[in-house]
């Protein structure tokens, strides 16, 4: 990757990042359900060092911006189309974006129904996906959902700079996805996984250790330690 402070397009990533993956997520939605809804986006600036006025910068790597808002569009786009399937209209998405002293926040807010809040600790598992299975197929078109991969590789992206993606879920409403990322980009360090040579061992045996990028896969182990006490 190019390091993103060298280079000078990193700082404005923000805005055209939004519409760039807004767009190709339509498509996408488009394609599987013939209509798509609509995007709002509504930005401020609270930084004590700029104006409320100025324009919303950051130094972050593009790409990984990219990645992380593609996969929150189409998953708000899936949950609201196919939950206003039957209605004239689907509500449209909103998205907000506000910077403040530290943290950038980007919030994606969809009227798809919401996620049970049992279900919100397996969002983020490798695998796991609420849509079927992609069928085989011939045809060069990448699907919208259904792997299981898009959430916890976008996770993994945000928190490799110190960031975060959080899901608040309002069944029978909707989710807001909100992306946590830092303002200044020395605080912004590489947030490795814990896994070197020396911690082998320590993944080869039941004993826990805290991974972060993958918690779930630690909270396993420490049942399992459990269970055979």
């Amino acid at each position: 990757y190019e390091l993103s402070g060298l280079d000078c397009n990193c700082s404005n990533v923000i805005f055209p990042c939004v519409p760039d993956a807004y767009e190709n997520a339509r498509f996408l939605c488009e394609q599987y359900y013939l209509t798509a809804p609509e995007l709002q986006v509504v930005s401020k600036n609270s930084s004590t060092a700029e104006n409320d006025k100025d324009p919303i910068q950051i130094v972050y790597v593009p790409s990984h911006l990219y990645h992380i808002l593609f996969e929150l569009f189409k998953n708000a786009m899936r949950a609201a189309t196919e939950y206003h399937i039957q209605e004239d209209t689907i509500p449209p998405l909103s998205v907000m974006i506000v910077k403040g002293q530290e943290d950038l926040s980007i919030k994606i807010s969809d009227q798809g129904g919401g996620i049970q809040r049992r279900k919100l600790d397996l969002v983020f598992q490798y695998m796991y996906s609420t849509a079927p299975q992609p069928a085989r197929s011939d045809i060069a078109s990448a699907p919208l959902a259904g792997y299981g991969y898009g959430l916890p590789l976008s996770r993994l992206y945000a928190r490799y700079f110190q960031g975060d993606i959080v899901l608040n879920s309002f069944e029978g409403f909707g989710t807001d996805a909100i992306i946590y990322l830092k303002v200044l980009s020395n605080e912004a360090n590489e947030m490795l996984p814990v896994y070197n040579k020396t911690a082998t061992k320590v993944y080869q045996s039941d004993v826990p250790v805290n991974d972060w990028s993958s918690p779930w896969m630690t909270n396993q182990r420490s049942i399992s330690s459990l269970t055979r006490l």
